[in-house]
């Protein structure tokens, strides 16, 4: 083994020791910069020279089976890492730039799915999600931006079902990041003419008792979604909005009805994974202090369902109603009142409107 590839497998185990999720290949005029994500924060690893970024960043193409002499154009890949310290999926991605090729690396260990309990900062909204599983018909929708821990949660939600329930479940995401033996899974694959729309069709006629949807991103994926849950499959997905209620408005850009969303949403969720205030570190956290920390972040959620989605609904249509429920604000609060989180994670996740 040479030396490019012996830092390029030292540069992942070294990644996934501290917990990163992704690590980011950075070109500068004169030297290159590796990068880490964890959890929310940047961190700054190492700086090398530009021509062994190059050599890392083409090793890690020729692994995933990309085309190692294009760098005009951005291209993505995967590939499957193990060794006796690691064991991992990696998705990449690169970039060109101004200052030659970026590369980043999304890190998806394989390892056993937690518990809702144990992802959940509030044990009650684990349990209020768990109890939406118990339905046998309708769509549940959870949003949230990118990184919010939503994929983790369907996954959560249907290995429970699985378990508890024997449930016959298809997956259908675009990519599979969590690959698991108890659901059947779908990738999304737009050259082989496989896209939301067309695997949902498909998977509709495969006698599914639940279907998972990795997002409803275009109009004829929502409204498949809406016929699955009225034709008595619960089907779980995910939005980008910003909150539960946009769920509603963005379901009506996609030329779903109001009588088609109350016949068929069960729940809206709107998750946020949250960072727990460190027991021994007064300010920022080191990346070695995170590495002993089982507990980093935890999930908090906005739940809409029931007699407030109804008034959601009602509002939606211009109605003057008093839709009172607990938001996402308030389960922060909570959070920062019992000394669970700092004051920053109100300042970085919710918007605050000027009086």
């Amino acid at each position: 083994m040479n030396s490019i590839e012996l830092l390029s497998e030292r540069i992942v185990e070294e990644a996934c020791s501290l917990n990163a999720s992704d690590i980011h290949f950075v070109p500068r005029e004169r030297d290159a910069v590796i990068q880490y994500r964890i959890d929310d924060d940047l961190v700054e690893n190492r700086t090398i020279r530009k021509e062994v970024c190059e050599r890392i960043i083409a090793h890690f193409k020729f692994l995933a089976s990309m085309d190692i002499g294009e760098r005009r154009r951005p291209q993505n890949g995967a590939l499957a890492l193990s060794n006796e310290t690691i064991d991992v999926q990696l998705r990449l991605s690169t970039l060109p730039t101004i200052f030659e090729e970026s590369l980043v690396i999304r890190i998806l260990p394989n390892e056993v799915i937690p518990s809702l309990a144990h992802l959940s900062l509030f044990p009650q909204s684990a349990n209020k999600l768990l109890s939406f599983i118990n339905h046998s018909h309708g769509l549940m929708v959870f949003t949230g931006p990118t990184g919010s821990g939503k994929t983790t949660t369907l996954y959560s939600l249907i290995h429970y079902a699985k378990k508890n329930f024997n449930r016959s479940i298809i997956t259908l995401e675009d990519p599979v990041e969590t690959k698991s033996s108890e659901v059947l899974q779908v990738q999304v694959n737009e050259k082989a003419g496989i896209t939301y729309a067309v695997g949902l069709k498909a998977i509709l006629r495969h006698d599914p008792d639940i279907i998972m949807v990795g997002e409803i991103r275009d109009r004829e994926t929502a409204q498949i979604a809406i016929r699955a849950a009225l034709t008595g499959h619960l089907v779980l997905s995910t939005m980008h909005t910003r909150d539960a209620k946009g769920a509603i408005y963005r379901m009506l850009e996609f030329d779903v009805s109001l009588s088609e969303i109350e016949q068929t949403f069960l729940a809206i969720v709107a998750q946020r994974l949250v960072a727990m205030k460190c027991p021994y570190c007064s300010n920022e956290c080191s990346p070695h202090c995170k590495k002993m920390r089982k507990s980093r972040r935890l999930g908090v959620f906005e739940m809409l369902y029931g007699k407030n989605l109804t008034l959601a609904l009602k509002e939606a249509q211009g109605e003057e109603v008093d839709c009172d429920y607990i938001t996402l604000k308030d389960v922060i609060k909570k959070g920062i009142a019992l000394g669970y989180l700092s004051n920053q994670s109100m300042h970085k996740w919710i918007y605050q409107y000027e009086d």
